[in-house]
């Protein structure tokens, strides 16, 4: 039975070619944040705070599929810079004790961002307005992956 060009060979095939363009992208996120006061892990956990505010240490070490033990003393070290605080929800329940981003947290969140857009953008300014416009129309499909 032969396959088409939509099958899941053409999916395996396209997978293969994608990781490693993928891989190298991450990369040069990642190099852009090398400056950064905090560690990559810490930055990952302020982001997943500030996405889901209120969120537990064991919610978020579910999350980010790290264990809870080596989650605190990230936290510790987070609460102790000003980035992060504990706060007790809305719902009053003074047991549920939850994440929450401080102004601080938030501004280095908004200047990781900054850094990574700009050498992003920097990096596509290279480009042709061809491969600017393949990437442009690959955006939606690659957002449905995700």
């Amino acid at each position: 039975m032969a396959t088409s060009s939509s099958g899941p060979s053409d999916a395996s095939t396209l997978a293969e070619q994608l990781r490693p363009a993928l891989h190298r992208i991450i990369r040069l996120l990642r190099r852009t944040s090398d400056d950064a006061p905090i560690s990559p892990l810490q930055n990952l956990l302020l982001v997943a705070i500030h996405d889901h505010p209120g969120i537990g240490v064991g919610e978020l070490a579910n999350l980010e599929r790290v264990r809870s033990p080596t989650i605190s003393g990230h936290l510790k070290s987070m609460e102790a810079a000003g980035l992060v605080k504990r706060a007790t929800p809305s719902s009053g329940d003074k047991r549920r004790v939850g994440l929450v981003v401080n102004e601080s947290g938030q501004a280095m969140i908004e200047a990781m961002r900054k850094r990574r857009t700009d050498s992003l953008a920097h990096a596509l300014a290279q480009l042709s307005p061809e491969s600017r416009e393949s990437i442009r129309q690959a955006i939606t499909a690659l957002n449905e992956i995700g």
